[in-house]
């Protein structure tokens, strides 16, 4: 069992990479392009917005695997920021501030930013391609 799992370790990188991009994402179109529609939209502008923008684009990125590890490594940096500026001073637990997902955020995308995006990822197809050319 463990030979099989671990045979699709490669895969299973780039099903964690595009299923917490994919989430982020819908975050930030959320802020930015207010779909799906929410009671709090922030102000365009607003650090609110600009993480959502940030969600967004380098979400998208992450998503697709281009440039994979810029985009997770500062991603990562958002999340940690957002957890210590809006759920930290509220309470120490993140059960009780807002903040698991912040946090686990955080620690994926620096994961993310580490491994790289995987087989299943334009940064993966743009490296076989350099190779071939080569």
């Amino acid at each position: 069992m463990l030979p099989a799992i671990h045979a699709l370790h490669p895969h299973l990188l780039s099903l964690l990479r595009i299923v917490a991009s994919l989430v982020l994402f819908s975050y930030g179109t959320q802020k930015v392009l207010h779909f799906p529609a929410a009671e709090n939209v922030p102000a365009v502008g607003s650090l609110s917005w600009i993480a959502g923008l940030l969600e967004l684009t380098l979400g998208f990125f992450a998503l697709i695997g281009f440039k994979t590890r810029i985009a997770a490594f500062i991603l990562s940096g958002l999340m940690a920021f957002a957890y210590f500026l809006r759920h930290a001073p509220q309470s120490f637990y993140p059960a009780q501030n807002g903040g698991t997902s912040a946090i686990l955020f955080c620690f994926i995308f620096l994961f993310l930013a580490s491994a790289g995006g995987g087989p299943l990822s334009v940064d993966a197809l743009t490296k076989r391609r350099q190779d071939i050319a080569a």
